[in-house]
């Protein structure tokens, strides 16, 4: 059953199939009361105000990606798996909505871990016009497929018509909270 405001006033037919059932009508109306104040109501503009926010953050993810492939990998393409970008965003989300500041007090190292060698891509800050109150280490991961070297070794040859080679991402990365100005301690998800 689910409780609403609506059917304690407005439907009583429901309410009389209730008391048919066997409910008392004094805990029936107590109880839906008791339900319209602890369930608040969603707040629609908070939930439209986060996703706008994991997309802009899914954007500055792709870029970071999409800026270093030439200048930091030395490749011509990074394939990113489906949804990579939006998972590491939801969980930065959900870091930084535990700290003063949010996301605004958030500074994060891009990393892509490439056979057991972290190489750094970018610093992100999220608001320059705060003081960051916390860091994350973002650590994409490369794919460990026997196929990705095959394919590099025909790359090289008479049959690469001049393309560099492409790096997989895994959909494995690692995060880690630091938080600047606190005593606990640090905070690290293992994504996979």
């Amino acid at each position: 059953m689910v409780a609403t405001g609506s059917l304690s006033s407005k439907n009583p037919a429901s309410i009389s199939e209730l008391l048919d059932r066997g409910y008392h009508p004094e805990s029936l109306l107590s109880d839906f009361d008791y339900w319209d104040y602890v369930v608040p109501d969603p707040n629609l503009n908070e939930v439209i105000f986060e996703e706008s926010t994991c997309q802009n953050l899914v954007k500055m993810l792709e870029n970071c990606l999409s800026e270093s492939k030439q200048t930091k990998l030395g490749c011509s393409k990074v394939l990113v798996p489906e949804k990579l970008t939006q998972r590491i965003a939801q969980d930065v989300l959900r870091l930084s909505s535990t700290e003063p500041c949010g996301l605004r007090g958030c500074v994060m190292h891009v990393n892509l871990e490439i056979e057991n060698v972290c190489k750094k891509l970018d610093r992100i800050v999220c608001d320059s016009s705060v003081v960051p109150t916390f860091e994350l280490t973002l650590v994409f991961k490369q794919e460990n497929c026997s196929w990705t070297r095959f394919r590099d070794f025909f790359s090289r040859g008479r049959f690469s018509s001049g393309f560099r080679r492409t790096l997989i991402l895994s959909s494995g990365f690692r995060l880690v909270k630091k938080k600047l100005y606190s005593l606990i301690g640090t905070t690290v998800i293992e994504g996979s």
